[in-house]
């Protein structure tokens, strides 16, 4: 795999510790901020819907700006945004910010898809997108515990300060990895906007992004809600929510490994088996939260479970999106982030139902079997023979203006 991608994926590790983070600091923003746990864990909403409406809007603002010059911009905006959030006592500000974060990692994560798929051969899509998304992974496994643990020892602001840090670096890795060249050449060859966007009226295109949009949503409204599970049901204390956490980011790594792995030649098998697994595994987390082992084990299987089978849908999204090589990675983006918004929102209003703080791990599980319903009769489009025009397209890396 080229070095550029790589450093793509450093990028991704400091904007997905932001995404995450809130699962471990959620209760904290609550009690400092004066609102309730349901309204703080809304800010994972307001990260997804700035992410959903900045995905296509910066992919196709920024469809003839330079690659270096755009990824690098965005990186900035998205540091400072969390330098103000650092410092309000606001609600409503901070609110702001995640939006105005959430639109920078937008536009940067749909210019990183569509980069990486330019990198590697079109036979390597899945591989390359496994590096990438592997950024936000490894901050599962690492910066979100972190996160979580400095939140815990000093407070949620001091995680917004360093996510903020983290940003420098990954600037740096864009200026390196990415040489300045000017943008005119080729400019001519990009394609059509509205070409690009009329790929959406393609139903298979349409079907891959609900399938993905439903499994994340899935795995945003476990997420989100894990740590009152932890403290709460299973009786563990505070610093146990780090464990869970870095159990969950260990699980997803393993899973979007399995996803590059094998997303290119075998997604039909890929969902066969965890679809399944994620159907049986939220509502057994539900069961038996108050039983420490088997909760942290379930954790991890589920981290697994949904990055293997959300890895490989958003490559099929991509796939399918191959006519439209300036915005797939727009359409990537917000289907994984209409689930990212869908799925805290369903598990603020299951919160309030019997179930009580594991109601999001059962509203997990119902998002699951939508998506299985749904695409148990479209299995043909899950297969790597399913991806039609995507596998005739002529090589991607001329028909967009880039840095060389």
């Amino acid at each position: 795999m080229p070095l550029p991608l790589f450093l793509l994926a450093l990028a991704v590790f400091a904007m997905g510790t932001s995404e995450f983070m809130l699962a471990g600091l959620v209760p904290d923003i609550a009690s400092d901020l004066g609102v309730t746990v349901g309204s703080a864990g809304l800010l994972t909403s307001a990260f997804a819907v700035g992410m959903i409406v900045g995905a296509p809007l910066l992919a196709a603002l920024a469809r003839t700006w330079p690659v270096r010059a755009s990824l690098l911009g965005f990186v900035l905006v998205f540091s400072a945004a969390h330098v103000l959030g650092a410092v309000t006592t606001s609600f409503a500000v901070l609110f702001a910010t995640r939006v105005v974060a959430a639109l920078a990692n937008a536009g940067f994560l749909a210019l990183a898809l569509t980069t990486a798929t330019r990198l590697v051969p079109p036979d390597r899509k899945g591989r390359a997108l496994a590096v990438l998304l592997s950024g936000t992974t490894v901050a599962t496994i690492a910066g979100v515990p972190a996160g979580s643990l400095l939140g815990t020892l000093l407070d949620w602001r001091a995680t917004f300060w360093a996510v903020a840090a983290l940003c420098l670096p990954a600037a740096l890795g864009v200026l390196r990895g990415f040489p300045a060249r000017p943008a005119q050449e080729g400019t001519a060859e990009v394609p059509d906007l509205r070409a690009e966007l009329a790929r959406l009226r393609r139903p298979r295109l349409l079907l891959v992004m609900l399938l993905g949009a439903l499994v994340n949503a899935a795995t945003f409204a476990g997420f989100t809600f894990l740590a009152p599970v932890v403290t709460g049901s299973a009786g563990l204390g505070d610093l146990w929510v780090p464990v869970a956490l870095v159990l969950f980011g260990v699980g997803s790594f393993a899973g979007i490994t399995l996803a590059g792995r094998w997303s290119d030649r075998y997604p039909g098998q890929v969902v066969a088996v965890g679809g399944p697994l994620l159907l049986v595994g939220w509502p057994a987390l539900a069961v038996l939260a108050d039983k420490p082992v088997a909760l942290l084990t379930l954790v991890f299987v589920q981290g697994m479970a949904s990055f293997a089978l959300g890895g490989t849908l958003i490559a099929r999204v991509l796939h399918e999106a191959a006519g439209a090589p300036t915005m797939a990675g727009s359409y990537a983006t917000a289907a994984l982030n209409v689930g990212a918004a869908a799925g805290p929102l369903v598990a603020a209003v299951a919160l309030r139902t019997g179930a009580g703080t594991l109601g999001p791990l059962w509203a997990s599980g119902l998002l699951v079997l939508g998506a299985l319903l749904i695409a148990l009769p479209s299995r043909g489009v899950l297969s790597p023979q399913g991806a039609g025009p995507a596998r005739s397209a002529r090589p991607l890396v001329h028909e967009v203006p880039h840095d060389r």
